[in-house]
């Protein structure tokens, strides 16, 4: 059975990394988006190094999203981007040590 932590990324972070270390294989379970402002209500995440994967744009409506992925990292410790408009609680499964 898996373990759950939760990790909040405020607004207008850049990179944030999951868990205090991060790491390959790193299970991002859902992200519970916030959204105050619309127009500037980016959310995207990383997986490592690699490239951004939008997962809110900068028009969404003012509300809150739960957004499942369960999906593991393949390059390292999970990072999430927020807009101005945007705060995130993550869900998962991240390296703490």
């Amino acid at each position: 059975m898996t373990t759950y932590t939760y990790e909040t990324v405020a607004a207008s972070q850049t990179d944030q990394a999951l868990g205090v270390t991060g790491r390959q294989g790193d299970l991002l379970h859902a992200l519970i988006i916030s959204v105050a402002t619309a127009a500037t209500s980016t959310v995207s995440i990383k997986d490592g190094a690699g490239s951004a994967i939008v997962i809110t744009a900068a028009n969404a409506a003012i509300g809150v999203y739960r957004v499942e992925l369960n999906i593991k990292s393949a390059a390292g410790a999970w990072s999430v981007t927020t807009g101005a408009g945007a705060t995130v609680i993550a869900i998962g499964d991240f390296a703490v040590a």
